[in-house]
């Protein structure tokens, strides 16, 4: 199986005239291609499949994605442990803004 996973884009540059974000997945950080999304911004969630960024995403719906995936143990069986920690990091992320 290959998941198209929710993550939170911090960052944007241009790099030999493709555009790229830094996209947080809850504390796991990966360059992501935005070819298919060049109007996302800084601070936007999309759903990412095989490096491409393919879809913008709202924050309820990342998170509750994110949440479902863990139940069902999706990311873990997918990407290890790593992803499974990532989804709860994301999902704790807006609580500890709020504070």
């Amino acid at each position: 199986m290959c998941l198209a996973v929710p993550g939170r884009v911090v960052g944007i540059e241009e790099r030999d005239g493709t555009p790229m974000a830094r996209v947080d997945f809850g504390g796991v950080v990966k360059d992501v291609c935005l070819a298919y999304l060049p109007e996302i911004e800084v601070g936007e969630y999309a759903i990412v499949h095989v490096g491409f960024a393919i879809q913008r995403l709202d924050e309820e719906s990342a998170l509750a994605t994110l949440r479902l995936f863990e139940r069902i143990g999706a990311l873990d069986e997918e990407f290890g442990d790593v992803w499974a920690r990532a989804a709860t990091e994301v999902e704790r992320a807006p609580e500890e803004e709020n504070r």
